[in-house]
């Protein structure tokens, strides 16, 4: 969906505030699933679950519904990049890496955050995409300043992932800005150029999400007119922060650690924490 044209949406500090309780329920979800995920479980059951654990904390999917989305999260299994839809015939197996995606809404404001989960025995080098990827979310993020361009965020990402780790880097979605539309200006690539693009400027909020494929670029849509896949059907991986640019740097709304948190605790999961990037 293209945002050309459309104004940048700059948010109060209240505002601000509110789409961090969106960010935090989001993140939450995102752990209690990760705390019940193992071979054998299916998309469905954890969607169910999911949708139950939003409402009982008195917001709404954010997904649900939004351009005819069927379900209150994205999982994506695989080689599949991003917008899986889950279902009872997708069943989790040992070595499956699951990018699951989620959206609250609530107080009129939306929230948004995704993280890669591994299950079970995943191979190494799959672990490794994993880690580049959540690491190159970081480093985007830390080019998210007053004064800088939205060029200076998709250029670190791309940077890390295809110079340093001759990775790929998906071209064809990108991160948004977010406020009481899942999807407003501006586009935030995953690659680019410094200097280019908007002005990066206090208040603006954007989800930051780098989607990055172990082999090619190239990616194809499934019949279901939702599911993203590798065209080379080599894994990819994918992490999303909403970030707000404040005038003391970058704040971020959503905590992957409530995530990893839980997910240490799962014998059946892998968790993906940060590491030491190498520039």
């Amino acid at each position: 969906m293209s945002r050309k044209g459309r104004r940048m949406i700059f948010k109060t500090a209240e505002e601000i505030e509110l789409i961090r309780e969106n960010c935090l329920l989001v993140c939450k979800t995102l752990a209690y699933v990760g705390s019940m995920l193992k071979p054998g479980l299916t998309g469905e059951e954890i969607d169910t679950k999911a949708e139950e654990f939003i409402r009982d904390h008195g917001a709404i999917p954010g997904f649900k519904g939004l351009y005819g989305c069927p379900s209150t999260l994205l999982v994506s299994r695989n080689e599949a990049v991003v917008h899986g839809l889950p279902s009872k015939e997708q069943v989790f197996e040992d070595g499956d890496i699951l990018s699951i995606d989620c959206g609250t809404y609530m107080n009129e404001f939306y929230g948004d955050a995704a993280y890669t989960f591994c299950v079970g025995e995943v191979k190494e080098e799959t672990l490794q995409l994993c880690r580049v990827t959540n690491e190159s979310l970081y480093l985007g993020i830390e080019q998210a300043v007053v004064g800088n361009r939205v060029g200076d965020v998709s250029f670190a990402i791309q940077n890390y992932t295809e110079r340093v780790h001759k990775y790929s880097v998906v071209r064809e979605l990108v991160g948004h800005g977010l406020g009481k539309s899942m999807h407003e200006a501006p586009d935030v690539p995953n690659y680019g150029r410094r200097g280019q693009g908007p002005v990066l400027k206090e208040g603006l909020v954007i989800a930051i999400e780098p989607m990055v494929n172990m082999g090619r670029k190239e990616v194809r849509t499934l019949r279901d007119d939702w599911t993203i896949v590798t065209k080379d059907k080599k894994p990819a991986a994918h992490y999303e922060h909403t970030i707000a640019v404040t005038k003391d740097g970058p704040d971020i709304l959503s905590n992957h650690e409530l995530i990893i948190e839980e997910i240490r605790k799962n014998p059946n999961v892998i968790p993906i924490v940060r590491e030491q990037a190498v520039s």
